[in-house]
């Protein structure tokens, strides 16, 4: 006799490219009723062993920036529908903080972030994986915008910080898992239609489970 086994997306894409818009978008449709988000910047590494100037020069666009293991584990914990305690991580002293949020088990599963696709072991847990592919010139645009806006930054150090770290870190790691993408969706969030057809191919799934029914164990 096999077992149900959740929907697990994988939302990847650079900085600004819209992964947000569309896993939201995809949210919307479900709410919190059959479909959980894991942001992967959640997952960045504990750094409360590094004083607080060390933790400054943090490159939040390498891999080794996050806790791939943990969030893995979690993610196992998630389809053998055990809950988790999602890590949450504090920008402003650059390090995980001391509280979590309890995050239950549901039908579908969205990874969401920069790097998901890169990890190979992660990838393997994902039955669709989408890479949200935008103009480099719209992506620094929606940075500068956010940044000034959200975080009170100056346009000089968003451009430094993008031409020194992000756009390099771009090129040599989230670009290439494109390749790796059963899905690349242009624009983003403004792209309704790779939207729609998401949402109806994951409403399918959900409504005759077909698809969802495994004879083998999760390991």
């Amino acid at each position: 006799m096999g077992k149900h086994k959740p929907l697990v997306i994988g939302i990847a894409g650079g900085s600004g490219s819209g992964k947000t818009s569309v896993t939201n978008s995809i949210y919307d449709v479900f709410k919190d009723n059959s479909v959980v988000v894991i942001g992967q910047d959640f997952y960045y590494k504990d750094q409360s062993h590094l004083v607080y100037e060390e933790r400054l020069e943090t490159n939040y666009d390498h891999p080794l920036a996050f806790d791939t293991d943990l969030l893995i584990a979690h993610l196992k914990m998630l389809l053998q529908s055990k809950s988790i305690e999602k890590p949450i991580y504090d920008y402003a002293n650059h390090t995980r903080s001391n509280t979590t949020v309890m995050i239950e088990p549901k039908d579908v599963i969205i990874v969401e972030g920069i790097l998901v696709l890169e990890d190979v072991e992660l990838r393997s847990l994902m039955d669709i994986k989408l890479f949200v592919d935008t103009d480099a010139d719209l992506r620094i645009i929606r940075r500068i915008m956010r940044d000034i806006k959200e975080r009170g930054r100056t346009i000089d150090s968003v451009v430094d910080q993008y031409m020194s770290v992000v756009r390099p870190m771009h090129n040599q790691f989230i670009e290439p898992t494109k390749k790796y993408a059963d899905i690349i969706v242009p624009e983003g969030g403004h792209n309704k239609v790779a939207i729609d057809l998401m949402v109806t191919k994951i409403k399918t799934i959900l409504e005759n489970g077909t698809e969802l029914y495994y004879d083998d164990d999760i390991k």
